[in-house]
């Protein structure tokens, strides 16, 4: 039976919603090396109905679904921020839907439910998040798994759904440097070093609005990566001290 870490002890969305004074987590941190990922997707989950006005403010910051681009602004502040959202939204069991696409790898994984994590799904996102090019796996700082899911089911309120593209998770030392040396904007003492960064894309979403909704969690620091080109650029998310740089 998978191990389970009881949700009491640790949690973010309490802390979102000014509950308790000290910002937590909604799993227990972990030290142990995971298992490699297993095979197989879980269910998809019903949608969320959409009310007409709310649509309306949000297609300012996507794309139609042949990439044609809408003029990008950011919607009204009371849709992305996250400190609007109440415990019942933190309290739901958590499915956080991934894709690779360094590996061609895709999951969909329920990792928490009734106040605990699924260890098998927890060690099977860290093997999703790890250095492809070095091939070696970390754990990864449950509270950037606590980001990264409240982003994709804050979205999918407004009835976006889509995956998040995980262009970056874990990195060895050496790997870093060799982006460094490449020109890549890596920093020498990156948090993907110690498993508390990952890059991230959601497609057809504006970089900015995705950028913005992350930095409203104020569970990290953010950077936005502005790039031309029809995947356009990506967001940093960490779990380090609360900051917000452009690269």
């Amino acid at each position: 039976m998978a191990t389970r870490r009881n949700f009491l002890q640790h949690g973010m969305g309490l802390a979102a919603i000014g509950l308790v004074a000290t910002p937590l987590i909604g799993c227990a941190s972990r030290t142990e090396k995971p298992a490699m990922a297993s095979a197989g997707a879980k269910p998809r989950m019903p949608k969320t109905s959409v009310p007409p006005q709310q649509l309306a403010s949000i297609d300012r910051a996507i794309t139609t679904p042949r990439g044609a681009p809408i003029t990008e602004m950011a919607p009204p502040p009371d849709i992305f921020d996250a400190q609007i959202l109440d415990l019942e939204f933190w309290l739901k069991p958590r499915t956080l839907e991934v894709v690779r696409p360094a590996s061609n790898e895709k999951a969909k994984l329920l990792y928490w439910k009734d106040g605990e994590v699924i260890d098998s799904a927890y060690q099977e996102l860290c093997h999703l998040l790890r250095d492809v090019n070095g091939k070696k796996t970390a754990p990864i700082d449950p509270k950037l798994f606590e980001t990264l899911w409240g982003t994709q089911a804050f979205i999918a309120r407004y009835g976006i759904e889509q995956p998040l593209e995980i262009l970056s998770g874990y990195r060895t030392p050496e790997s870093n440097s060799r982006l460094r040396e490449a020109g890549v904007p890596a920093a020498r003492q990156s948090l993907h070093i110690s498993g508390k960064a990952a890059d991230i894309r959601v497609a057809n979403l504006n970089s900015e609005v995705l950028g913005s909704l992350v930095r409203s969690f104020k569970q990290g620091g953010v950077g936005f990566y502005y790039r031309a080109g029809p995947r356009g650029g990506w967001i940093h998310a960490d779990t380090g001290l609360q900051r917000t740089w452009k690269g």
